[in-house]
């Protein structure tokens, strides 16, 4: 089965509603290849890496969070950039990259399917464009949460947990990858523990001072399941070969 480069995109817009959202990037086709798309690689990001296992596996079109342009980037084709473009251009391969839609999806977005892989199911949203998911949970420290969510992804993460003695954990907050600056929405949004992908200088002060845990599981490791979730569903739904590939990363 195969499919026009057009329809696949306009299904991938349908699904994911990219209008809806003010993003770093452009949403969508990013780099144009071959008019019609019969195999898919999805992946985290369009890295040199994925390129070329894409190539390897003789794909049509590779699906993203992290595409190749972004807001405010030199604009120049030269370097790594150049590298991997030219490698989509010389196979004649679709570069498809969405990235807030992707996070937001309520159920194959990156949130959606790393609370589901964690057990919880949002009932409250939060933060810029309520990218960030609240759920209610049932744990009993912040310590056991660490645990269970390092055993989850398989790598280990870092926590930064109130003083004193351990406190149960009834509301949990997450959003994927860099969103340590929605810390402070997780806490108004009245989350026992926060969890992202990344944690900076200011979050562990905060985490400290207002009792509320914070957690940082890993850029890739929390956002590695939306991009094979949106492929893989379009894709059974349209009769298209897809393959997920994780390229190892230990940000």
């Amino acid at each position: 089965m195969s499919i026009d480069r057009d329809d696949l995109l306009g299904r991938f817009d349908e699904l994911l509603q990219p209008q809806r959202f003010k993003d770093y990037g452009p949403n969508g086709l990013q780099v144009e290849g071959k008019p019609t798309i019969g195999r898919i690689v999805s992946g985290v990001t369009a890295s040199r890496a994925l390129i070329d296992a894409a190539i390897e596996l003789k794909a049509d079109a590779v699906f993203v969070h992290h595409g190749l342009f972004w807001r405010g980037m030199d604009g120049r084709i030269t370097g790594w950039l150049k590298q991997r473009i030219q490698r989509l251009l010389a196979h004649d391969i679709n570069l498809f990259a969405y990235h807030l839609p992707l996070d937001a999806h309520p159920e194959l977005g990156n949130n959606a399917q790393l609370g589901t892989r964690l057990g919880w199911q949002a009932d409250a949203h939060f933060g810029e464009q309520e990218l960030g998911f609240v759920a209610p949970c049932d744990v009993s420290s912040a310590q056991a949460l660490a645990g269970h969510v390092q055993q989850v992804l398989g790598r280990t993460v870092t926590l930064v947990a109130p003083g004193g003695a351990p406190r149960p954990i009834r509301r949990v907050a997450w959003c994927t990858g860099g969103a340590q600056g929605f810390f402070e929405g997780a806490i108004a949004a009245g989350a026992d523990a926060f969890i992202t992908g990344e944690i900076s200088e200011p979050q562990a002060h905060l985490a400290r001072e207002t009792g509320v845990a914070f957690i940082a599981a890993g850029h890739h490791a929390t956002e590695r399941y939306g991009a094979s979730a949106v492929a893989g569903h379009v894709a059974a739904e349209l009769g298209l070969d897809h393959q997920f590939i994780d390229i190892d990363n230990p940000a």
